[in-house]
């Protein structure tokens, strides 16, 4: 008997087995979680399907998060497939490449929008359409950085919806909480996804961190699932509202 054995949810934002969202998979599955798994496009469905299949996940659907209709549809399905569900991974994010290699100040208007749209108002949106699932309570994990409260070179316009996002998390949290719904983020430090090379000087980054750290080192993706399962699993039934940094330290110092 794992920690989530009899416990259904779904994983929003899986993009490959080296994606902070298959780290968090894995573990779940590990600890008995039945998963379902939700892809972008017929490129991502590619990539998804299999890994599903490896944890014995038959639910795979598609959803477009900035879409309303693709979600309303996506929660239809996984309402006549399950019922219900106990927990949501959001580890949803994009910014134009243009938005990261830029200064921030040359941020575009649409640029901002996508990326607060895609990075920060879609946890809101799933979030939303999850409760009416979560008949028993439930909880809801989201993926951010440190990048939402200090100024990353090159992180840009991502730090600005990062921060929307740890704003977002208090505030569904502070109202979903007479609900029994339990809403919380980890903030992960540098890990070698498709996402993070995107942004410009990340391997110096992974470098200050393995320097600086406390721990002298990075952080694995098992540590990042470690941290899902607990805040996912009674194990953390009075957290919430919580930004959980699991980064060996990183944030506590100065550099």
């Amino acid at each position: 008997m794992g920690l989530m054995t009899g416990r259904k949810g779904l994983v929003f934002g899986l993009a490959n087995e080296r994606s902070i969202a298959w780290g968090i998979a894995k573990r779940l599955h590990e600890e008995g979680a039945e998963l379902g798994f939700s892809y972008l496009n017929e490129a991502f469905e590619k990539r998804v399907r299999p890994l599903a299949d490896s944890l014995g996940s038959s639910l795979v659907f598609g959803c477009d998060v900035t879409k309303d209709a693709d979600i309303e549809a996506a929660f239809a399905r996984v309402k006549e497939a399950w019922g219900k569900i106990d927990f949501v991974v959001h580890s949803v994010a994009f910014a134009g490449k243009d938005e990261l290699k830029n200064p921030f100040w040359q941020t575009s208007r649409d640029g901002f929008r996508v990326a607060l749209d895609t990075s920060a108002y879609s946890l809101v949106a799933v979030t939303r359409a999850s409760l009416p699932l979560m008949t028993s309570g439930g909880a809801v994990i989201t993926l951010t950085y440190l990048g939402a409260t200090r100024a990353m070179v090159n992180y840009n316009v991502m730090g600005v919806a990062k921060a929307a996002l740890e704003a977002s998390v208090r505030y569904l949290a502070a109202e979903l909480g007479e609900k029994g719904v339990r809403v919380n983020a980890i903030s992960a430090g540098p890990v070698r996804t498709l996402s993070a090379s995107g942004v410009s000087g990340f391997t110096d980054l992974w470098s200050s961190m393995e320097s600086k750290a406390p721990l002298r080192r990075a952080i694995t993706l098992e540590e990042v699932g470690n941290a899902a399962v607990y805040l996912l699993s009674d194990m953390s039934s009075g957290v919430t509202g919580e930004i959980h940094f699991v980064d060996t330290g990183y944030n506590i110092v100065g550099a």
